[in-house]
């Protein structure tokens, strides 16, 4: 028999993180899951540690490294599950996470996607208070997911045949690839919110998507434009200045995200992004224009402005 869960992790370079990402699955109270995981061509000893696994439920692929959509994508090939759930080889669950989860989604029959709220781990600062995202499911839903997901991608279980439907993981994103999914996925049937913190977000030195804030804030406008792009009727729904809103309205609170941070080369290439939108108002724009000129003029205009 199939196992009611399919688990699919890819792993690139992450031999470090494995014994706790793998460990938070072995602890799992809910038994009856797979672990698919893929090794994406890792240089360290990450492909030698998954091989050495002795439970019978976890199975390997190694491939070449084709980033992390592609790695789910041959993951969710292989997957037997009735459901699916995605945690990233970095990333931990809470041991009731599984049981939890089923029995939201099987108390709902007609939902597709269950979420539940996350922290965040390791920042600096103290930072990293538990977080539960709101109800989505209400008349809203649509907009307010399009505008963005507020849950990260192991925080949550699908049904396999949604997640197929929905072509899966665009290889095209590194970033945005889980939000572009959950859209598709999320407007098509209900879904069922978890109001418990159940997986967790480890923060740490090694190369972490979510640290390209300018890719990250592209890709999500990226991934809009592409959602928009096949649901014509609702991009006419919302009218062409909430869309705007929405799209480059959103690219433009990240762009000042990364200015008022100072992280200057991101905040630049996102506000030459806005501006090529020809979005934004005359006081958007006295902020904006300076990402045209030398990222040293640049920062000597900002350091008269702080003065």
């Amino acid at each position: 028999m199939p196992p009611l869960v399919s688990i699919v992790m890819p792993c690139y370079n992450a031999a470090a993180h494995l014994p706790t990402s793998v460990g938070s699955v072995l602890a799992q109270t809910f038994p009856d899951w797979e672990l698919i995981t893929i090794d994406d061509g890792s240089s360290d000893t990450t492909l030698t540690w998954l091989q050495a696994q002795t439970d019978g439920r976890i199975g390997l692929l190694s491939q070449a490294n084709l980033g992390v959509s592609a790695a789910r994508n041959a993951g969710l090939a292989l997957a037997r599950g009735r459901y699916v759930a995605f945690l990233d080889a970095d990333d931990t669950w809470t041991t009731n996470f599984l049981a939890t989860m089923v029995t939201a989604l099987e108390a709902s029959p007609e939902a597709v996607l269950a979420y539940c709220g996350w922290q965040n781990l390791g920042l600096p600062g103290g930072r990293g208070e538990p977080f539960v995202p709101p109800d989505y499911e209400t008349a809203a839903k649509a907009e307010t997911l399009f505008a963005g997901c507020r849950w990260p991608i192991h925080a949550a279980l699908v049904k396999r045949e949604a997640v197929l439907a929905a072509n899966g993981f665009d290889p095209t994103l590194t970033n945005a690839e889980d939000y572009a999914l959950w859209l598709n996925v999320a407007t098509t049937a209900p879904i069922v919110r978890v109001p418990e913190v159940l997986a967790f977000y480890h923060f740490h030195g090694g190369a972490q998507a979510s640290a390209d804030y300018a890719r990250a804030a592209l890709q999500h406008w990226q991934a809009q434009q592409q959602y928009l792009a096949r649901h014509p009727a609702f991009n006419d729904a919302l009218g062409a200045a909430h869309v705007r809103a929405l799209t480059s309205g959103e690219l433009l609170k990240r762009g000042y995200a990364c200015y008022w941070k100072r992280k200057l080369p991101a905040a630049r290439q996102i506000f030459r992004a806005v501006m090529k939108q020809g979005y934004g108002t005359l006081t958007d724009w006295k902020y904006m224009l300076p990402a045209w000129l030398p990222e040293s003029w640049h920062r000597w205009l900002i350091g008269r402005r702080d003065q």
